[in-house]
């Protein structure tokens, strides 16, 4: 890891951004800037978004931090990632629930997948499933889900996601128009939600397909 990296990694601790041993493992492991446009490399160290490319973002290293922390992944779990963009989260998310955890990935745009799978080839993980499509629906082939993280924004969270969590399970994911609320949902019952939000966050729009 190079000691821009470990530098950044340890920001994001000092400021309590990344608070869990196994998700601070992961960041050390999965270097940022495998997942990035060529060239821009050294950008990957520093704590901003950058575009990846078709009007996409790799997050904000805070930002991720602060996401997978609400969500609580870990070892074993099988973790819904809807926006898979480059594939750093979802390396990351690999990385945390291990070989006997599995992520499912889904990324609506082509060549984003395509540049995720050849990131993602960089660390021979054999727990994740990268999948073409509308990620607002979820995915039922596998549900249910331990936890479901959105890195896209929507007006509200599609019934769809909260309907494939266990019941124990969380989902985290942005909510509102320009600005957005990160919104925490546990279920708590076949019926029952519990929700936390945390104002003051910018993602790209969740597209839905219409079909």
């Amino acid at each position: 890891m190079s000691f821009l990296y470990q530098k950044l990694v340890d920001q994001l601790i000092a400021r309590g951004f990344l608070r869990t041993p196994e998700i601070i493992a992961a960041f050390r492991h999965v270097k940022r800037s495998d997942f990035v446009l060529p060239g821009m490399e050294e950008e990957a160290h520093y704590d901003y978004p950058l575009m990846i490319g078709y009007g996409q973002t790799i997050s904000q290293p805070a930002t991720v931090a602060f996401m997978l922390e609400l969500l609580q992944p870990k070892l074993g779990d099988k973790i819904l990632d809807i926006g898979a963009g480059s594939g750093w989260q979802t390396a990351l998310l690999a990385k945390i629930v291990g070989k006997s955890g599995q992520v499912i990935a889904i990324e609506r745009i082509p060549e984003l997948v395509d540049f995720a799978k050849k990131n993602l080839a960089k660390y021979n993980f054999d727990n994740v499933e990268l999948i073409l499509g509308d990620g607002s629906r979820g995915y039922r082939k596998y549900e249910p889900y331990d936890g479901i993280i959105v890195a896209a924004a929507a007006p509200d969270i599609p019934d769809e996601l909260l309907q494939q969590l266990k019941i124990g399970g969380r989902l985290v994911m942005p909510v509102g128009d320009e600005i957005q609320t990160l919104t925490v949902v546990k279920r708590t019952g076949k019926r029952d939600f519990k929700y936390q939000e945390f104002p003051g966050f910018r993602f790209v729009p969740l597209v839905r397909d219409n079909n």
